[in-house]
């Protein structure tokens, strides 16, 4: 959590985002829904854009939409929180 909400450098959060959107496993997105919940205006735009990153690159993350479909159930609130919000950036002009 400390890597994706690093307030110091805005690239540590977008590469650590990106690196665990690749992964794909819903234990790695689950960190990043829950720093989304967590995160402000500015830290949450570079979440953002690591997670962007990681969907473009060729062939995308395969079973992304279903592990936030997952977490979207999660028992935490917090959790549930941050993947709609991740949800909707795929909605959105972004991903």
């Amino acid at each position: 959590m400390g890597l994706l909400l690093d307030v110091e450098d805005t690239v540590v959060p977008r590469q650590t985002a990106e690196a665990l959107t690749r992964v794909g496993a819903v234990v790695a997105i689950r960190l990043i829904a829950l720093a989304v919940a967590e995160a402000d205006d500015n830290q949450a735009d570079w979440l953002q854009t690591g997670v962007h990153d990681a969907l473009v690159r060729p062939g995308g993350v395969p079973g992304f939409a279903a592990a936030y479909g997952k977490l979207a159930r999660d028992p935490e609130e917090a959790v549930r929180r941050g993947a709609a919000d991740i949800l909707a950036w795929a909605d959105g002009p972004r991903i």
